[in-house]
């Protein structure tokens, strides 16, 4: 990655320095032999999560009296772009594991925190978000799966989708409506062992992010401990939706690292390849799309900082977290599109990066609220307006 952009200007000298041993790292240990070695056999090799902790991967945002670094926002997106630039399957599930970690520190007791979050903080808990349902996506506040007090456990029924991580994790938190003295259907957020509650975890195949095994769970009467409920009980909505703009700065800039790369790629393939005699790069077309994906993600990446010094600022930031993610996402694939054309028949061959950047772009439409979703935040926030029901 060149030194333009968010990874270099204005970052203060010990934040590029990190930069600098981040993308070091990265070329020596995460090879595109190795990614794809990874891709094909759809797993993930987990022990690298504990040496990105090193860096701050783990807990970056997280106070150093909680084993975390207190690292700004700022720097945050550094860190997410440069995990995008390289892997976009590496920072899906960093997301989740430091969304995971978050939620076990500022919800946890201290029994839960030394059970979970202590390993989880060393790299060393694979674990997992269940939100989305078959039926519920974006509208989180509709899930169905049920919890019911049953005095000394909870009886848990229904079903989650698209949860990352699912068939490997240690441990998940699962949000589910509750039932119980003082709670009538409201959502709660439960941790779930698969050693203490037995429930199906299959693996759900996708075009994308190959690496992170996206899950389908089925809980039928599965008992959860009384004690792993996870914060207040009927608060669970509350602490997902606190999240959010987090999450969608962590993808807004994942998608700008791999808009970089497929630029990057581009870029060094147009001043080599030849055609009619001449390196393709001198013709004006094909000039036009390295332009063009050049404004793109430098434009992304503008957005994605400006939300993160919101958050920095302590704003919500919700408008320019989603203006960030919405941007960013669709901007990376176009950007992969243009890479794979400029490539022409070599583009589509999995032996090369740009077929895999194309397909896990696409994927970052989606998450962490749809671009139609992001569309309609922006709007109320400008508007004043409500579109949801």
């Amino acid at each position: 990655m060149d030194e333009s952009g968010l990874n270099s200007v204005g970052l203060g000298e010990e934040a590029r320095m990190l930069r600098d041993s981040i993308q070091a790292y990265m070329a020596r240990e995460i090879t595109e032999a190795r990614i794809t070695e990874y891709e094909a056999a759809g797993s993930f090799p987990w022990e690298i999560m504990r040496e990105l902790r090193e860096f701050g991967y783990i807990g970056g945002l997280l106070p150093e009296a909680a084993g975390g670094f207190s690292l700004s926002y700022r720097t945050w997106a550094m860190m997410m772009e440069e995990a995008g630039y390289r892997w976009l399957s590496l920072r899906v599930l960093l997301n989740t594991l430091n969304i995971v970690g978050a939620l076990l520190h500022h919800l946890g007791d201290e029994r839960q925190k030394r059970k979970w979050l202590d390993p989880l903080m060393q790299g060393d808990l694979p674990v997992w978000l269940g939100i989305t349902e078959p039926d519920h996506g974006s509208d989180v506040a509709s899930v169905q799966t049920r919890a019911e007090d049953k005095g000394d456990h909870w009886l848990v029924n229904g079903a989650k989708l698209w949860t990352t991580n699912g068939v490997n994790g240690r441990v998940g938190i699962l949000i589910a409506r509750t039932f119980a003295e003082g709670c009538d259907g409201d959502l709660s957020l439960f941790l779930i062992d698969p050693e203490e509650t037995e429930f199906a975890a299959d693996r759900v195949g996708t075009m994308f992010i190959k690496a992170t095994a996206t899950s389908q769970l089925a809980f039928h009467d599965a008992r959860v401990p009384r004690e792993n409920l996870l914060g207040p009980m009927g608060q669970g909505l509350k602490a997902i939706l606190s999240g959010l703009n987090y999450g969608r700065l962590n993808v807004a800039a994942g998608a700008v690292g791999a808009a970089q790369s497929a630029l990057d790629l581009a870029t060094e393939y147009v001043q080599v390849r030849k055609q009619f005699g001449k390196v393709i790069g001198s013709y004006q077309l094909v000039q036009k799309l390295i332009v063009d994906m050049t404004v793109r993600t430098e434009a992304a990446r503008a957005l994605t900082e400006r939300a993160a010094l919101a958050l920095d600022q302590g704003l919500e930031g919700r408008r320019e977290c989603s203006i960030a993610k919405l941007y960013a996402s669709e901007a990376a694939h176009e950007v992969a599109s243009m890479s794979l054309q400029v490539h022409g028949g070599i583009g589509y061959s999995t032996d090369y990066p740009v077929e895999r950047i194309f397909r896990d772009t696409r994927g970052g439409l989606i998450p962490e609220g749809t671009s139609e979703i992001q569309t309609l935040i922006i709007g109320r926030e400008i508007l004043g307006l409500s579109a949801f029901k």
